[in-house]
């Protein structure tokens, strides 16, 4: 059995969903039906959390020497929602990069890390008057970003942001901000393959 650790925020906790509709739980069903023996994720995410929230909140968790065959790390989007800089994300998401490397046994191809999706053409953006451009630009910003650090790190991105931006029929939750559960299965769709080859399945 294939222990996961997922690491994140609203995305991975997934806020107004059931639990079996959150992307990680999605993405395992579809690695079963595949025969690929994966655990029900260990989530570590708070709706709400930042980088620097997130690792004190690894420390709260009191994991500190088990490792793991599989971790995910989707954090970053509160850091822009608050208007920090992406240099202080990038110091800070190394060292969550530091931790999940670590949990995966040193081993860095066991981590992968997701994309920061765009909320910033929800109506919950509209209605707090977020300019759709600016968002978007600063979420580019921060996924380039993020992407060429796993990069150096040997760990696996999949970009499902390009997704988040598509409209579809419950693509939203009901608060008209965070993903709904048809967004987090398309995500498991894209990410659910990068997984199996990374498993060497």
């Amino acid at each position: 059995m294939i222990k996961y650790l997922a690491l994140g925020d609203s995305y991975t906790i997934g806020e107004l969903v059931e639990m079996n509709e959150r992307w990680p739980f999605q993405m395992r069903q579809i690695l079963l039906q595949k025969g690929i023996e994966v655990s029900e994720p260990l989530t570590i995410a708070v709706t709400g959390w930042t980088t620097d929230e997130l690792l004190k909140g690894i420390d709260a968790a009191a994991i500190e020497g088990q490792t793991f065959d599989l971790v995910s790390l989707l954090i970053g989007v509160n850091n822009q929602y608050r208007g920090r800089s992406v240099a202080n994300y990038i110091t800070e998401l190394n060292g969550l990069m530091d931790r999940a490397i670590a949990f995966a046994g040193g081993d860095s191809s066991r981590v992968f890390m997701v994309s920061i999706p765009d909320w910033g053409h929800t109506p919950f953006a509209a209605e707090n008057k977020r300019d759709a451009k600016v968002v978007a630009a600063e979420i580019d910003a921060y996924n380039k970003a993020k992407a060429e650090e796993a990069a150096k790190r040997g760990i696996r991105f999949v970009d499902i942001t390009a997704l988040s931006r598509e409209e579809h029929e419950n693509w939203l939750a009901s608060d008209l901000l965070h993903p709904g559960a048809a967004q987090y299965t398309a995500w498991a769709k894209k990410i659910a393959p990068v997984v199996a080859s990374m498993l060497q399945v």
